[in-house]
């Protein structure tokens, strides 16, 4: 069945509107005359908006208080309930009241989580049932906390690193805008009312100036293409590898986000690690974190070799995201038992890489677009100032 909405008048002559389910637009009318109204128009509702995850920021902060609370020693289900009276926001305080009457109903805490999975990070349930088994429960709160601001950190490094570029882009296309189409053409018009000859660079601007909107229009048409190709290619697992292999494959930006994700990669499973997760599920989940598609068929390997009884010392080859080294520093973490501080560690380490990287990107781009631009503005001047010394010389000569 479907929802329709419908408007209507009420034998007392009063205009009404609402939504009613049926099959079909005839059987909503049918209805609603069953119930002696003068319908006036039906039309299928439109679906409802899917509700979106919570923000990041309201999270990290639910998850700070409930760590806190946490650390006092009061029981999850009362720690919720407090949590709810105190969040301002409506949508939150739902998800939190029903958290807590899973858990008083009987059901687990990954189970209870798991049912909102939309709404919280894939790792959420299992760090806090493993921090109520524990009694960690504020010590893996804490640790979850700082795998969320890396996580942030290192996504606003890429997006940094990827919008600097193109406002780089976009400040020449204006310069070159301007130039072309504005400048060049009044140059050009005193050109012909004095029949001047144009040297080749003088003709090459003003042949240039007339196609500079069928230029744009081009660019235009070439990004939405490329828009709805990575659209496309999102739908499916060998699309997004496909689509992460190009970005990797640029010279600084692929850099940038393969350091990023190792580093979500290494403060992932750190958390997993201090929650008692074995091995192979650390790997997996922590990809899964990352939101890596490459990521996770090269975790999932690396879980299965682990599964078998391989060491970590046997599944040490290069990848095209998680090198030899990281796996080396996990199995002598894992020999020394300080798997989480080494994972710590490279977390630390990947991060500063990324940082490190983007600010070669951004001391690179400036003098690069001070030389793009100046060459275009000499270019045009050169261009339109070259007849314009000989229309002087030759009006001098008469």
């Amino acid at each position: 069945m479907a929802i329709f909405e419908y408007k209507a008048v009420t034998s007392a002559g009063r205009v009404m509107s609402g939504t009613v389910e049926a099959d079909s637009p005839e059987d909503a009318e049918a209805t609603l005359r069953g119930m002696a109204l003068s319908v006036r128009s039906v039309a299928r509702a439109a679906p409802p908006k899917p509700r979106t995850p919570i923000g990041r920021s309201e999270f990290i902060l639910f998850n700070q208080q409930l760590a806190s609370i946490a650390r006092a020693g009061i029981p999850l289900e009362r720690s919720l309930r407090e949590l709810a009276g105190e969040v301002g926001s409506r949508r939150m305080r739902g998800l939190i009241e029903g958290i807590a009457d899973d858990l008083e109903a009987g059901k687990g805490i990954e189970e209870a989580f798991a049912a909102r999975r939309r709404h919280f990070p894939p790792l959420y349930g299992r760090i806090v049932s493993a921090g109520v088994q524990t009694g960690r429960l504020g010590e893996m709160l804490t640790s979850l906390n700082r795998h969320l601001e890396v996580a942030g950190q290192t996504r606003r490094i890429v997006w940094e690193a990827v919008s600097y570029p193109l406002v780089v882009l976009a400040l020449a296309a204006v310069v070159m805008t301007v130039l072309f189409r504005w400048i060049a053409p009044r140059f050009g018009a005193i050109f012909d009312a004095f029949d001047a000859e144009l040297p080749g660079i003088t003709r090459l601007c003003l042949s240039m100036s007339h196609h500079v909107l069928a230029f744009w229009g081009s660019v235009v048409g070439l990004i939405l293409v490329g828009v709805f190709a990575r659209l496309l290619l999102r739908t499916f697992p060998a699309g997004r590898r496909f689509t992460e292999a190009l970005f990797m494959g640029l010279p600084v930006l692929g850099r940038i986000y393969r350091a990023t994700v190792l580093a979500r990669l290494a403060e992932a499973m750190a958390t997993l690690i201090s929650a008692g997760t074995d091995m192979p599920a650390c790997l997996r989940l922590g990809a899964d974190a990352t939101g890596s598609e490459t990521l996770r068929a090269e975790a999932e390997d690396l879980a299965r070799g682990v599964e078998a009884g391989q060491d970590l010392g046997e599944l040490i080859r290069p990848g095209k995201v998680i090198p030899g080294m990281f796996l080396y520093s996990m199995r002598l973490g894992a020999q020394r038992n300080e798997l989480a501080d080494n994972l710590h560690g490279l977390a630390e380490m990947y991060a500063g890489q990324a940082r490190a990287n983007q600010g070669r990107l951004h001391g690179a781009l400036m003098p690069l677009l001070l030389i793009v631009v100046g060459a275009i503005v000499a270019l045009m001047v050169t261009a339109m100032f070259l007849p314009l010394t000989s229309l002087i010389g030759t009006m001098q000569g008469r």
